[in-house]
């Protein structure tokens, strides 16, 4: 029964990709018919309209399917690592301090008249994600509550997004003033050489997590029962800090923050497939968070057009009820 179970999901969310990319592709401002979007897609046109879908479109679709699956595992991973289901990259301040990094890094160069790298900015963004990721575990140490836990997490968040709206307020190179769609969270203007930078990043990521399925599992059963299976608790904490400070600063550093897809996706998948073992979770949450970001980009871009809202205002609204739930439901357990 779980077999089929897991067979039926993986069926309906790999169509909602397909459907969901192809609408992501023909919606848009500029009106392409289906017809001449196959043949732009076939390589047989050229000119505006090519321009468009091969250009804007289409890298921005592959960004939402790679980005919002990356998230979501990163979701995932934190919160295997805290066991507990209302954890993320969003949540924690981890986003949060990646982008002041990223924010920072970039003043800092642009100001001096010079081009900031891509893989400085991963770099940068990795930074600050292991920065405050370094003050919650530290927090966790001293404090056993969960639930306080979060709050700081959230508090740091909100000191790094202040820290970021003043000094993208207050700059005055006008390169720098447009972050300030970036740190809202946007898909906006990525192209395809940032995509293969983060692609490579997350893939990576994507096959040490799968890599390490099996001590996940015994880690999920409780410490006692992984050390006694032989499992490396040390090291295993410590690749899941890494791998998914890393997924959450890919994101943060190409799209800007993205909201409640790390905490809301995995749990929406473990509800779906009743269970949490690793090897059905991990590749489930990263289609799932790939759906939920194509879906939450499209509306971003087309309810409102040509006006675009932030991709993170939309996800907050579409995913912010399913984190009341998780939290409303455990407390029902307890």
């Amino acid at each position: 029964m779980s077999k089929t179970r897991s067979a039926v999901f993986f069926t309906i969310c790999i169509l909602l990709v397909i459907g969901l990319f192809a609408m992501n592709i023909v919606m848009g401002s500029t009106s392409i018919s289906v017809g001449e979007i196959m043949t732009i897609l076939a390589g047989k046109a050229e000119g505006t309209s090519a321009s468009i879908i091969l250009n804007i479109r289409l890298p921005r679709a592959v960004a939402a399917l790679v980005l919002g699956g990356a998230l979501a595992l990163s979701g995932y991973l934190l919160q295997t690592f805290f066991a507990n289901p209302i954890v993320g990259p969003y949540v924690l301040g981890i986003s949060s301090g990646a982008k002041l990094c990223v924010a920072l890094m970039m003043i800092f160069v642009l100001s001096r008249g010079k081009h900031i790298g891509l893989a400085l900015m991963i770099v940068s963004a990795f930074a600050g994600s292991l920065i405050v990721m370094a003050f919650v575990l530290a927090i966790s140490v001293k404090i056993k509550s969960m639930g306080i836990l979060v709050v700081c997490g959230i508090m740091i968040g909100y000191i790094c997004s202040a820290i970021t709206d003043f000094v993208v307020t207050f700059a005055d190179d006008s390169n720098i003033v447009n972050l300030h769609n970036w740190s809202l969270g946007s898909l906006s203007g990525i192209g395809w050489k940032e995509i293969r930078v983060f692609t490579v990043v997350i893939l990576l990521c994507l096959i040490i997590s799968l890599s390490i399925i099996k001590p996940m599992n015994a880690y999920r059963l409780g410490e006692n029962y992984a050390r006694n299976a032989g499992v490396n608790i040390r090291m295993l904490r410590v690749v899941l800090i890494l791998v998914s400070s890393l997924l959450a600063a890919c994101v943060t550093a190409f799209a800007g923050p993205i909201s409640f897809v790390g905490i809301a996706v995995p749990h929406l998948v473990r509800s779906s497939l009743k269970t949490d073992r690793a090897g059905i979770v991990i590749p489930a949450s990263f289609i799932g968070g790939s759906i939920v970001t194509l879906l939450s980009d499209a509306i971003a871009r087309s309810v409102f057009a040509p006006t675009e809202v932030s991709i993170s205002s939309v996800t907050a609204l579409l995913l912010v009820p399913v984190v009341i739930y998780v939290m409303m439901k455990r407390k029902k357990d307890r």
